[in-house]
């Protein structure tokens, strides 16, 4: 019997205005050995054969998960193109390895579709730290802002909004928002918040929550971090701290940090996101030097540890055992109620809309291929 550990998991929590620290947990699957892995991977391509399911997988979660994701005809992406991937493909079973907002933004663009994930209790602290009733409430009392919202999120905290946004799309929405005079009210990520508000110079009432993962990286320890490799570029998630943003040379999301990669004249890299992205950066710029940016100072135990305790919760094991029960047990299903859908899928096809009419308005020049590639990935984590 593999043993499966818990661990308890700190997370913000904003209330009455100030930022309060909330616990969770999350559990951890048992380590495997090559041949486990073997076994259980060859087991996973036959059962989503059988089954007639696509597999899409987060940047994030297990490499094997990734490659299996890519080697069986579905996607490893950003949640928002892992959504839009599953309600394009003709797949009526989409499996979602990664944490519970992905799988329920999935169910809110494929409705008639039956979504699944390896485990649901593997979630998110933006999303836990944004409960939908007090998030309401927090709207009701300013209701001359417009909503928007980041992907990180419930589907009932979409549905609230009137947008909703990614991280590399976010920053163009709130300043056409702007530009009309509008007021914002944000939520829930309070450093991509203020990283949009600097660069637009919005009215934007921030909610105060954050990524667990992204809030550790820290600027002093990146700094050092350079000083050694001096020729190293700095790509940055904009859920990062202010002081570690203002170092970066990038500052994009999943998507743009992995063409950023591909496309910068460097051969070596210092990435402030989770971890898990680096299996996908070595495979899409081979030769490359890519290095963990620091979460700690030199007497912690670990070092660069950026990894979501919730995204490893998605594992080989737990994805077999939900392919063997799937016909009989929805105990792994995702079910959104439909009145909430309907409300949030306004505000992501909003944000859509805008993509594709702003992605039209692009003028042919020099540089149009590379303006191009910020629309491939429109995505958030």
């Amino acid at each position: 019997m593999q043993t499966i550990e818990i661990k308890p998991v700190e997370y913000e929590h904003p209330q009455d205005g100030a930022s309060c620290t909330a616990r969770a947990w999350a559990r951890t699957p048992a380590p495997l050995t090559a041949e486990q892995r073997s076994s259980l991977k060859a087991r996973i391509k036959q059962l989503l054969k059988e089954k007639q399911a696509v597999l899409v997988s987060h940047y994030y979660v297990d490499a094997d998960l990734q490659d299996l994701a890519e080697e069986t005809g579905g996607c490893v992406s950003d949640s928002l193109e892992m959504a839009r991937f599953g309600r394009d493909h003709s797949a009526k079973t989409l499996i979602v390895a990664g944490v519970r907002f992905m799988g329920e933004t999935a169910k809110i663009l494929s409705p008639e579709k039956r979504i699944l994930m390896p485990d649901l209790d593997a979630t998110c602290s933006l999303d836990l730290g944004c409960p939908a009733d007090e998030f309401t409430a927090f709207c009701d009392a300013h209701p001359d802002r417009t909503v928007v919202v980041y992907a990180n999120t419930s589907a009932a905290v979409k549905a609230r909004a009137d947008w909703m946004v990614t991280s590399s799309i976010g920053l163009d929405i709130v300043a056409h928002l702007h530009a009309q005079g509008k007021k914002i009210l944000w939520a829930p990520d309070k450093h991509l918040g203020s990283y949009i508000q600097k660069k637009t110079g919005a009215d934007m009432l921030l909610w105060q929550g954050s990524c667990l993962v992204h809030d550790e990286f820290k600027g002093v320890e990146l700094e050092l971090l350079k000083a050694q490799y001096p020729e190293a570029k700095i790509l940055v998630h904009p859920e990062s701290p202010a002081n570690v943003v203002a170092l970066a040379d990038v500052v994009g999301s999943t998507t743009q940090i992995i063409d950023a990669a591909v496309n910068l004249p460097a051969d070596t890299f210092i990435v402030a996101t989770d971890n898990g992205i680096l299996h996908k950066m070595r495979a899409a710029a081979p030769g490359k030097r890519f290095i963990e940016a620091p979460t700690a100072g030199n007497s912690a135990t670990c070092k660069s540890c950026a990894h979501c305790p919730w995204m490893a919760m998605n594992g080989l094991q737990n994805l077999v055992d939900l392919l063997e029960n799937m016909d009989n047990s929805s105990a792994n299903e995702i079910h959104v109620d439909p009145a909430i859908g309907q409300k949030a899928v306004t505000s992501i096809t909003r944000m859509l809309d805008f993509a594709a009419a702003k992605k039209a308005r692009v003028q042919a020049s020099a540089d149009l291929a590379q303006e191009g590639k910020l629309f491939d990935g429109i995505g958030p984590a």
